[in-house]
C-alpha cells in the first residue's frame, strides 16, 4: 500500500512538472461523479445494487497533443440487497448485518489516453490498470425454529467468507470514453462512461474476491403457516462456496481544467482590482423536524459537489458528520429518513468568500407521521430484551408491519395521524399483552415521538394473566371487533407454541344477580374459545370457564360500595396455562 501511494505521488509530481513545458501537449485535471451499475456475478453473488462513484483524474498529452498517459483515482459504493425477515409457524429466517450494508472501494489506475478533437468537441478514450482497495460487507442469514421441547435451533444458511478485516486488494482494469465540450480554452465539461473489473483470485497471497457460502435450496419452499421440524427438506446439508470479482459499468459527468493548452489565445492586457479570495471551510449540517423544530437523529445526510460525495447519519443532536476543508465550490445538501427527503439546500461558491471558518446550515425534514419508539423488556426485571419479533397492526384496515428489536431491545415504527394501532411481541415460548396506541387527537406540531415499553413474559405452566383491552357490550357475549384484535394475538401465541393448552375464563363484578352473572361470564368465555377455534386452534387445547363474581380481585362484594374503577378490575378475561412443554 505504501509503495503504491509513493508511486502515485511521484507520478503527480512528474506530470505537474511536465505541464510547465510549453507546446508539448495539454496537461489536464478533472473531477467526476455519477451512477455505478454492478454487473455479472458481482450483481448476482454479491447482491450489489446500483450505487455511486466519484473521483479525480490527471492526463498529460505529449507532442501532437493526441496520445498521453493518465492516472485515475476514485471511490465507489454499492448498497447490498437487504433481506427482510420471513416468519413461519414456529420460527423465522433473519439476516444479521455485522459491519456495513454496502461495498465501499477505492481504485487507483494508470494507463494510456487517446484524444480526438474537432472545434469545441473532444473525444477521449482511456485504458488503465491498477489496484482496487475493497471493503466488503459482512452478514449471516440464520434459520431459527422451535423444536418439540420448546428449545430454539439456529441453522446458518448463508454467510460471507471474508478475512477478519473484511478488506481485500485486487488487480484492476479500467476502460472508457469521455465526451468533452470546451467552455473556454481552459475549462471543459464532459460526460463519461467506463467499465471496471478486477482480476485474479489472490493478491499478495491473500484472497482478492468477495466470497459467500450458503446451503442451496432444495426447491421446496417454507410455507408461512408451516411448522418446521428440520431444515433438510428445504436446504442442502453442505455449504456451497461462491466468489466474485468486482464488475461495474459507470456513467457520470464532470468538469476539467486544461493547463498549457497548445491553442493559446493572444493575451489581453488588463488591469484588475484585487479580489477577495475564497478559502476551504468546514460545513456543518443540522437536521430538524419541520413541524416541531426538534433535532432529528438517524437522518442520512448527503453533501454533494462535483468532487465530493460525503454521506453520514445525524446524531442525537441532529448533527451530521462535519465536512472539513471543503473546497470553494457549489454544494447540494439533502437529508433522507423513512423514505422521505428534505428539500435540497444549495451552498454557492461565493459563500466561501467570508471570514467564517465553518458554514453552519439547517435543513428541515417534513414527515407528517408520528414516530413510535418501542422497547421490548422482560416482564419480571424490566431489563431490555434483544431480537424479539414485534408486529404493528393498524386497526382501520388490519394492515400490519413486522420488525425485530435490535441489540438494545429498541424497535421503531411510523404511525399515521388520526389512527389506532396495536403492538404485540411474536416469539415462541413467550407472550405479551396487546398494547393499544392511538394518534387520534395528537398535534403533530407539538408531538413527534410516541414511546412504549412492551413487556415480554415466559410461558410457564400454572401461570395466569389478565388479557388487557378486551371488552364486551353491556349484557352481551359476542366478540366485538376491538376484542377480536386481542384474541388474534392469543391465536398467534397458540400457533407458535403447539404444546400449549390454556383455560380462557371470564369474570364479572358483584353487581346484578349472582346466577345471571355466572351464566353471562360462561357465555363470554364460550364466545372467546369459539373465536380461537374458528381461527384454527384445536378445541381440545382450550377450556372455557365462566366464574361470574366468584373470584373477585378486591373486597367489592354484594352490598359493598365501590368506585367504578374497583368494579372494572373485577370485569376481566384471564388466561391460565394448563400445560406447556
Amino acid at each position: 500500500m505504501k509503495r503504491i501511494l509513493f508511486t502515485i505521488i511521484a507520478l503527480i509530481v512528474t506530470l505537474s512538472s511536465m505541464a510547465q513545458v510549453q507546446n508539448r501537449g495539454d496537461f489536464q485535471i478533472g473531477a467526476f461523479g455519477g451512477a455505478s451499475f454492478p454487473m455479472g456475478t458481482y450483481q448476482s453473488i454479491g447482491e450489489a445494487k446500483t450505487g455511486y462513484f466519484g473521483g479525480l483524474f490527471m492526463d498529460k498529452y505529449f507532442r501532437k497533443n493526441t496520445f498521453g498517459i493518465g492516472i485515475d483515482g476514485r471511490y465507489l459504493s454499492h448498497q447490498i440487497q437487504q433481506a427482510d425477515s420471513f416468519f413461519f409457524a414456529n420460527g423465522h429466517i433473519g439476516t444479521q448485518y455485522l459491519n456495513r450494508t454496502s461495498f465501499q472501494h477505492w481504485a487507483v489506475t494508470l494507463g494510456p489516453t487517446y484524444k480526438f478533437e474537432r472545434g469545441r468537441f473532444q473525444l477521449e478514450g482511456f485504458l488503465r490498470g491498477g489496484v482496487l482497495f475493497q471493503n466488503f460487507p459482512q452478514y449471516q442469514t440464520t434459520l431459527s425454529y422451535a423444536d418439540m421441547v420448546g428449545g430454539m435451533t439456529d441453522v446458518v444458511i448463508k454467510q460471507t467468507v471474508n478475512d477478519s478485516t473484511n478488506r481485500a486488494n485486487a488487480w484492476l482494469g479500467l476502460g472508457g470514453l469521455r465526451f468533452n465540450y470546451k467552455l473556454s480554452s481552459n475549462f471543459a465539461i464532459f460526460g463519461q462512461v467506463d467499465y471496471m473489473q478486477s482480476f485474479g483470485q489472490t493478491f499478495a497471497n491473500k484472497p482478492a474476491q468477495f466470497q459467500v457460502e450458503e446451503r442451496l435450496s432444495t426447491g421446496v419452499p417454507i410455507d408461512e403457516k408451516q411448522r418446521l421440524q428440520g431444515f433438510g427438506e428445504h436446504y442442502e446439508e453442505e455449504f456451497t462456496r461462491r466468489s466474485t470479482p468486482y464488475q461495474s459499468l459507470n456513467a457520470g459527468i464532470g468538469i476539467k481544467y486544461l493547463f498549457g493548452n497548445t491553442k493559446k489565445e493572444k493575451p489581453v492586457e488588463t488591469v484588475s482590482e484585487p479580489l477577495q479570495q475564497s478559502v476551504p471551510k468546514a460545513i456543518q449540517v443540522v437536521v430538524k423536524d419541520k413541524q416541531t423544530g426538534l433535532a432529528l437523529s438517524g437522518v442520512k445526510v448527503s453533501i454533494l459537489s462535483t468532487a465530493t460525495d460525503a454521506t453520514s447519519l445525524t446524531n442525537a443532536e441532529g448533527q451530521a458528520e462535519r465536512l472539513d476543508r471543503a473546497a470553494a465550490t457549489e454544494y447540494t445538501i439533502v437529508g433522507e429518513k423513512n423514505g422521505i427527503k428534505t428539500e435540497p439546500l444549495i451552498i454557492k461558491a461565493s459563500e466561501f468568500m467570508t471570514n467564517e471558518s465553518t458554514l453552519y446550515r439547517e435543513i428541515y425534514h417534513d414527515d407528517p407521521r408520528f414516530t413510535l419508539i418501542g422497547e421490548t423488556v422482560a416482564c419480571e426485571s424490566q431489563e431490555s430484551l434483544a431480537h424479539i419479533a414485534t408486529v404493528l397492526t393498524r386497526v382501520d384496515d388490519r394492515s400490519n408491519h413486522q420488525q425485530t428489536s435490535d441489540v438494545e431491545g429498541k424497535f421503531i415504527y411510523q404511525l399515521e395521524p388520526n389512527s389506532n394501532f396495536t403492538v404485540v411481541a411474536n416469539q415462541a415460548g413467550r407472550y405479551s399483552q396487546t398494547e393499544l396506541i392511538s394518534t387520534e387527537g395528537l398535534d403533530r406540531s407539538k408531538t413527534l415521538y410516541v414511546t412504549l415499553k412492551l413487556g415480554v413474559c415466559h410461558l410457564v405452566e400454572g401461570d395466569n394473566w389478565v388479557l388487557k383491552n378486551i371488552h364486551y357490550d353491556f349484557d352481551k357475549a359476542n366478540i366485538r371487533p376491538d376484542a377480536a384484535l386481542i384474541l388474534d394475538n392469543v391465536v398467534s401465541i397458540m400457533k407458535q407454541n403447539p404444546s400449549l393448552r390454556i383455560e380462557l375464563s371470564s369474570h364479572t363484578d358483584s353487581r346484578g344477580d349472582d346466577q345471571y352473572n355466572m351464566g353471562l361470564s360462561q357465555r363470554r368465555a364460550d364466545s372467546a374459545v369459539a373465536y380461537l377455534v374458528s381461527h384454527g386452534i384445536a378445541r381440545d387445547r382450550l377450556v372455557a370457564a365462566g366464574y361470574g363474581e366468584s373470584r373477585l380481585l378486591n373486597d367489592c362484594g354484594n352490598g359493598v360500595s365501590c368506585s367504578e374503577e374497583q368494579h372494572q378490575a373485577n370485569r376481566r378475561t384471564e388466561i391460565k396455562v394448563l400445560s406447556f412443554q
